[in-house]
């Protein structure tokens, strides 16, 4: 039997549903308020499935070094989305614990999400939602916005959401320009895009949007000094997650008018406080971390996730989503001989 523990937060009930249906596998799910409950459950945890968002969850049950620790039984931690924000991976390979994650299942729901954050921005739509509600002295011209098609986009990230991204805004006509150090210009150009370094992006872009990882390389990539060399009135975006761009550079960009507009999805806190200067801006159009959380979205994540486990556990399939494929050998020898003991 295994045993695979999770937190008591939303699930599309597909995941249940799967580990339900399979003979050999338990599920646990356990408050993740009641420590105690927690400990017990991870424990005699051989899968523990996490969620990809940091704030959700108290520190001490991320997936550290502490954790691991207690979690003498761990053979994989696999988390609900694509980011890993609550998995400390070098611990995690200390530990011998594979970590798996869900790469693609939100990507077409945050490509849409971001492209209509570009247009409520450049058209100016929440601003005169904001306006109507509670005056009457304004003309229709103070709303007046711009166009998206024939723009030059650029796309910091070109994987699973930045390519998407690129397709979306080819109906558009939008000039598409990309930077990723994962990718040569031949490829990026395979994914309709331009390929020009981080520099040029930022001086030629009309509206720039991020869709890379978060990680010690982008880690407050987008500071003052990356504003300071956008275009003059351009727009920022960024719906892949918090600390990628830096708040209070951000911030100082939209006063000096540096920046025309910014649609944040991710914040350093998740929600942000109520009288945080950024939320609070009449040119940022902000939401709480959902560009990805679609009904269509969160079924894929967790029957990816289940597939995924299954395959892994029950079938000893090698697991199509590894953040640390090296030790997928050693595990699947501990998964092998806990079905033989089984």
């Amino acid at each position: 039997m295994f045993r695979i523990a999770r937190a008591n937060l939303w699930h599309h009930a597909i995941f249940a549903e799967e580990m339900g249906a399979h003979p050999g596998l338990e599920l646990e799910t356990f408050d993740r308020n009641d420590f105690a409950q927690a400990w017990s459950a991870l424990a005699d945890a051989d899968i523990y499935q996490i969620t990809s968002a940091r704030d959700e969850l108290p520190p001490s049950l991320h997936a550290k070094s502490d954790l691991l620790d207690r979690c003498p039984r761990l053979l994989c931690v696999s988390t609900g989305g694509a980011g890993f924000d609550t998995v400390d991976v070098q611990a995690c390979n200390r530990a011998g614990v594979l970590v798996v994650h869900q790469a693609g299942s939100n990507a077409q729901s945050v490509a849409e999400a971001a492209i209509g954050l570009m247009i409520d921005l450049t058209h100016r739509l929440t601003l005169c939602d904001r306006r109507m509600r509670h005056d009457r002295d304004f003309v229709r011209e103070d709303f007046m916005g711009q166009e998206i098609t024939g723009a030059t986009l650029g796309i910091v990230g070109l994987g699973n959401v930045g390519r998407r991204v690129s397709r979306l805004a080819a109906a558009f006509d939008m000039k598409v320009l990309a930077c990723d150090p994962f990718l040569d210009s031949k490829e990026i150009e395979v994914r309709g895009a331009q390929a020009v370094s981080f520099s040029e992006l930022l001086q030629r872009a009309d509206i720039i949007t991020v869709h890379c990882p978060r990680d010690t390389t982008t880690i407050g990539l987008f500071d003052a000094k990356a504003f300071s060399a956008m275009k003059p009135g351009a727009y920022f975006l960024n719906t892949a997650r918090g600390g990628i761009h830096m708040q209070n550079a951000l911030l100082a960009a939209l006063e000096s008018g540096q920046i025309a507009g910014a649609g944040l999805d991710v914040w350093d806190v998740e929600p942000p406080a109520l009288d945080d200067s950024l939320l609070q801006h009449p040119r940022v159009i902000a939401t709480y971390h959902c560009a990805g959380v679609t009904e269509q979205s969160r079924r894929r994540m967790a029957q990816w996730a289940a597939d995924q486990l299954i395959g892994m556990l029950l079938r000893g399939e090698t697991p199509p989503r590894m953040i640390n494929p090296e030790l997928w050998p050693s595990v699947k020898a501990k998964i092998l001989a806990r079905s033989q003991l089984g």
